[in-house]
């Protein structure tokens, strides 16, 4: 069997950023979206990937960007993987334009929210929809619908995100299969503050 992946999104300080190269984590997000408490300037992104070259891929997450969005940040930060909330159209002109590999957000609540297999993108992030008056988007910490997952079987590489914790994202894993695990506040002490502690266990859990 293969080793669960795991991704640590929302890095906005030098401890953040340490502690997720010191638990091995496979990939390492930056959010390029301004309303959301762990938002960082390219320049910010850029300073704290040179703490350490190599390790984690960075991931750049932006929502529904223009591509001189996704330019300005690519100017000053090297990505290893965009990952995108928009259209599925968009989501393509943009991995046309740039050339990176491309992660689609994904918000599932029902079976009509899979995508078609033919989508040109590398994999997706599969989450809830937003709740009602939600001002941004994803899974807002909100747990997926395991059980509805559980029913989707992609050719395409996928992360289950949305409300995972160390408690239980062994248990999210087994029973939907996905090859892998994207956090963000399941690792924060407060909101847009990651939790050394809370991160390590996380990685942890996964790999167990």
């Amino acid at each position: 069997m293969a080793r669960a992946l795991v991704k640590i999104c929302g890095i906005n300080s030098p401890a953040a950023f340490d502690a997720v190269v010191e638990a091995g984590a496979d990939f390492l997000g930056f959010v390029f979206f301004p309303p959301s408490p762990r938002f960082v300037t390219p320049a910010q992104a850029a300073a704290l990937s040179a703490r350490h070259p190599g390790g984690p891929q960075r991931v750049g997450l932006f929502v529904k960007p223009a591509a001189a969005d996704i330019a300005s940040v690519l100017a000053e930060v090297q990505l290893d993987i965009l990952q995108i909330y928009a259209t599925p159209a968009e989501a393509a002109a943009l991995k046309a334009q740039f050339g990176l590999p491309l992660w689609r957000s994904l918000g599932v609540s029902s079976p009509q929210d899979f995508p078609e297999p033919a989508e040109p993108v590398e994999g997706y992030v599969a989450e809830q929809k937003p709740p009602p008056g939600a001002t941004r988007p994803g899974g807002n910490a909100v747990q997926a619908d395991w059980a509805l997952l559980a029913r989707w079987r992609p050719e395409k590489f996928w992360l289950l995100a949305g409300g995972l914790r160390p408690d239980n994202v062994a248990e999210a894993l087994r029973i939907t299969g996905a090859p892998g695990a994207d956090v963000s506040s399941g690792v924060e002490c407060a909101p847009g503050e990651k939790s050394p502690a809370l991160i390590k266990a996380f990685v942890e859990a996964v790999r167990r």
